[in-house]
């Protein structure tokens, strides 16, 4: 799975639709292999952005759990921790 899309279920605030799409676009990205897709080819994936942007509002919308919300700071926290014992702390260098 693509490292740069983030979980976005149960967290409180909910994720934005901001959030939603900025997933969807790394994901096509990640699919079509391109960043920017060519001229001939913007429509088509300007187009599976959108898809893929409605069918997950449309997922969040109907996923249930009975785990309390987490909290997207915490969430940061610990990825700066794994980070830092994956990579080294910053104040080392």
């Amino acid at each position: 799975m693509c490292r740069n899309i983030k979980t976005l279920f149960n967290f409180d605030p909910p994720a934005t639709d901001e959030e939603i799409r900025a997933s969807a676009l790394q994901y096509v990205r990640k699919l079509s292999g391109s960043t920017k897709p060519s001229a001939a080819n913007a429509q088509a994936f300007d187009r599976a952005v959108e898809e893929v942007t409605q069918a997950t509002t449309r997922l969040m919308a109907s996923l249930v759990t009975s785990a309390p919300p987490k909290n997207r700071e915490d969430d940061a926290q610990k990825a700066r921790a794994r980070s830092a014992r994956r990579f080294g702390s910053r104040e080392a260098g």
